[in-house]
């Protein structure tokens, strides 16, 4: 009886300390971004983002006991340093990155991490896509371990237009994106969509430039005018797209822009009054959605770090990942992987879905148009649209909803021929 109390004490004390360890583990997230360099702005503001979701995961406990913590890798903006910081996040035991600045950086770390998977399976890596939009990710180069938190471009071109289709008044359309993976992609989808729904339309220029290494975009908005261009469509982001919107706004280009990225971080600064009511975008939230369940975090992001709250699926993203680890107890990657893939979460926009084929997340989308804002920072202002009550940066200027397209109608078709490993 002695020895039956003994080995019933020893297997709880051992129960004890598992239960210990598990509270005790903390999870490294890599941050593989641009922290220097002509995107270091960016890099910043979706590293403070990750840094405060993650405060409130690990302070909800909302992993099931582990914690978690993000770790800044500088990529440069390059997909060899990418690739470099992928290295330093295996070398120190990191089992979870993530990125979303640049499709050609995403490409690289996701082929990368696959073959490392391949060679390492009980060392393998879950890469968390929050913002890198090339179809080509979840199409003809998806992998298991490749998970999407952001809209594809095929996705939010097909929104895109199927809205500006609507207007009759749009005859000719100019192109213009950053000269790579992405951009590439967005041009040619564009090109497609657009002869489909209006073949009445022309395309009346279609320029691709170097991603981050054009000071004055004044000539391709020249070039808009010359061509008399009814609206620009253009996916550039961070100081591309600030600088294009200022060149326009100093050229005195009339036309409309519709984007996917006029919200991100400087931006509006950049384009400043003139973009009233000229500047479009295709987001997954803005800050004057009906509802808005996002208000107070956004509002206490924003106060905090003095910048504006603007990745809602970085949210998404987390909180779906605590989530897997909570409902599989465990952090390993195979086993949060399968956790991830097929999950339904209720977002605060509503229900998303990690589509299982494809490793796309489904989920519904706004566009909305710029305009002068009720307030202006904390004051009012006169002349305002009363239902935009949040503005961007300070400037008297917020998105105003012109439409909300739900998950079936974002959703498209996928190539993926996925891959699967054992499952444990």
């Amino acid at each position: 009886m002695r020895i039956l109390k003994l080995h019933a004490l020893l297997a709880g004390a051992c129960l004890a300390f598992g239960a210990a360890t598990v509270a005790a583990q903390t999870v490294k997230i890599g941050y593989i971004d641009p922290l220097s360099g002509a995107f270091a702005n960016v890099g910043e503001a979706g590293l403070k983002q990750f840094q405060y979701v993650i405060e409130d995961i690990n302070a909800r406990n909302l992993a099931g006991g582990i914690k978690l913590e993000v770790v800044p890798l500088d990529n440069k903006g390059t997909p060899q340093e990418s690739l470099n910081q992928l290295k330093v996040a295996t070398d120190r035991g990191i089992r979870y990155v993530t990125q979303g600045n640049g499709s050609g950086a995403a490409l690289a770390i996701s082929d990368a991490v696959s073959k490392h998977n391949e060679r390492n399976p009980s060392q393998s890596i879950v890469y968390l896509n929050y913002a890198a939009i090339d179809p080509d990710l979840t199409n003809s180069k998806c992998n298991f371990w490749h998970f999407r938190f952001d809209v594809n471009a095929d996705m939010k071109m097909e929104a895109l237009t199927t809205f500006l289709a609507k207007d009759t008044k749009i005859k000719k359309v100019y192109l213009i994106h950053q000269n790579y993976a992405f951009g590439q992609q967005n041009s040619r989808i564009a090109k497609e969509l657009l002869a489909r729904k209006r073949p009445d339309i022309q395309i009346v220029g279609d320029d691709l430039h170097p991603l981050g290494q054009v000071k004055d975009f004044a000539p391709y908005v020249a070039k808009m005018k010359a061509a008399n261009a009814d609206i620009v469509i253009t996916g550039n982001w961070g100081n591309d797209m600030s600088l294009l919107i200022k060149a326009a706004k100093d050229a005195n280009y009339t036309g409309d822009f519709y984007t996917y990225y006029a919200g991100g971080l400087g931006t509006p600064t950049a384009m400043g009054e003139a973009a009233a009511g000229k500047v479009k975008q295709i987001t997954e939230w803005h800050a004057n959605i009906t509802p808005n369940k996002t208000e107070k975090f956004a509002n206490d992001f924003e106060k905090k770090f003095k910048i504006d709250f603007y990745y809602l699926r970085v949210n998404t993203m987390m909180y779906m990942l605590a989530e897997a680890m909570k409902n599989v107890k465990s952090s390993d990657p195979l086993k949060v992987a399968y956790a991830l893939e097929g999950m339904k979460f209720a977002s605060d926009t509503g229900e998303v879905e990690m589509r299982a084929s494809d490793h796309q997340i489904i989920n519904p989308m706004y566009i909305s148009t710029i305009v002068k804002a009720a307030n202006k920072g904390d004051k009012p202002q006169a002349g305002g649209d009363k239902s935009v009550k949040y503005d961007q940066e300070e400037t008297g200027l917020g998105f105003r909803t012109d439409a909300r397209l739900e998950s079936f109608v974002v959703a498209q078709p996928t190539s993926c021929q996925m891959k699967r490993p054992a499952k444990s």
